[in-house]
């Protein structure tokens, strides 16, 4: 286990990350740059991703975060539905719809299993202190992640 202090570390986070930084460099270029609608569908959902995740965690209660993994996780879906339409009108090769694909769904895994592993954890965050005598203790820095 791994005591996680910031949303960087999450590997996650990270993987949308790399998600949307996919999705930025092949939507800039050939016929799918000109399809103003359907690129900015796509990046706001890769964005969403990312985002949730982080705010997430900056949110710093339990239930907080797995509610705003669990829009992260929705947009993942959303990105992958638009995916497949841009495969389906050309605008992506058979290697980069795969690409896409597959960081797609390894971001869904992820994310997933942050939700699970916070479900199952006695774990509340940092917006709910102890008080031991007469000082406070705050719970910073519990949400953990599994070493993979």
């Amino acid at each position: 286990m791994t005591t996680v202090q910031r949303f960087e570390q999450l590997e996650a986070w990270q993987r949308a990350r790399e998600l949307a930084q996919e999705v930025y460099a092949i939507t800039g270029k050939g016929s799918f740059a000109k399809d103003f609608i359907l690129r900015d569908q796509i990046r706001r959902a890769a964005v969403s991703v990312v985002a949730n995740i982080a705010e997430g965690f900056e949110r710093s209660g339990r239930g907080e975060f797995i509610q705003f993994l669990a829009v992260a996780k929705g947009s993942v879906g959303e990105l992958r539905s638009h995916v497949y339409i841009a495969h389906d009108q050309g605008y992506l090769s058979k290697a980069e719809f795969e690409r896409l694909s597959d960081l797609a769904i390894r971001t869904a895994q992820l994310v997933g299993g942050l939700m699970n592993y916070l479900r199952g954890s006695s774990i509340k965050g940092t917006k709910f202190k102890k008080v031991v005598g007469l000082s406070v203790v705050s719970t910073r820095g519990d949400f953990a992640q599994r070493e993979t």
